[in-house]
């Protein structure tokens, strides 16, 4: 059963009161599970969101924003650049090796590294710059093939080979449960917990305490299931054209 939809995931009311209710339900969702709240990070999805909007919502108290494409991700960035307090942006979808250099170290992190290659390369870009690039392995959990990331039983390799990378922190994991069923996007949070939790009794050192996972229609499950990081847009701003 897909879980319930709410009415302002319609895009009605304020903006401002969407992010409330957001918040609210993230915290409902973390005190059922027997976590703090405030272990889960809310970060504003503002694909195909016009600049004036994504205003209203750091006017609102928005502090974390993600966003899909690397020109979408640089437009906004530029034009709210003299915002105070700046917020953290956040890049969440794929990138490609050429655009590395567009986003490493203007950005708080990257949640798609999906191979060792794009890892060593946003590490040297950093390194070149003179900073440290926070980042997730994305780990496709769930096998469908029209999904980017790492299958779970390339994860080990994959963190081994960038864990000592200079300019890049891989601080965990990050995944895109299927559509349909919340007990099947439930399976895939509880799965990729187990995966951080492995990788971290294996692999001492590395850190690893951040899960992105879950979206406006499954992030009660993922909380349920150890998320640190939720990316939610529907809820706030309404559906968008793809």
């Amino acid at each position: 059963m897909n879980s319930p939809r709410r009415i302002d995931d319609d895009g009605t009311g304020s903006i401002g009161g969407r992010i409330a209710s957001v918040r609210e339900r993230i915290s409902n969702a973390a005190l059922r599970a027997g976590r703090d709240p405030s272990d889960v990070k809310l970060v504003v999805v503002t694909k195909e969101v016009p600049v004036g909007a994504v205003a209203e919502a750091l006017a609102a108290g928005a502090t974390d924003l993600g966003e899909n494409r690397v020109q979408e991700l640089t437009g906004k960035m530029e034009a709210l650049a003299a915002y105070a307090p700046p917020p953290r942006w956040h890049l969440i979808g794929t990138l490609q090796r050429n655009k590395v250099k567009d986003v490493v170290g203007e950005v708080a992190m990257i949640h798609s590294i999906d191979s060792i290659a794009l890892g060593l390369a946003v590490g040297s870009r950093a390194a070149s710059v003179g900073c440290v690039q926070d980042a997730l392995l994305e780990v496709n959990v769930s096998g469908e093939t029209a999904k980017h990331g790492f299958d779970a039983s390339e994860a080990a390799e994959a963190l081994e080979a960038l864990a000592g990378a200079p300019g890049l922190r891989i601080r965990g994991l990050m995944t895109i449960a299927p559509l349909g069923a919340a007990a099947v996007a439930r399976r895939c949070f509880a799965a990729l917990r187990d995966l951080r939790d492995e990788l971290r009794s294996t692999l001492a050192g590395t850190g690893m305490d951040e899960l992105s996972m879950g979206m406006t229609r499954d992030f009660a499950e993922a909380i349920s299931e150890g998320a640190t990081i939720v990316r939610i847009g529907t809820a706030i701003f309404g559906p968008r054209s793809r």
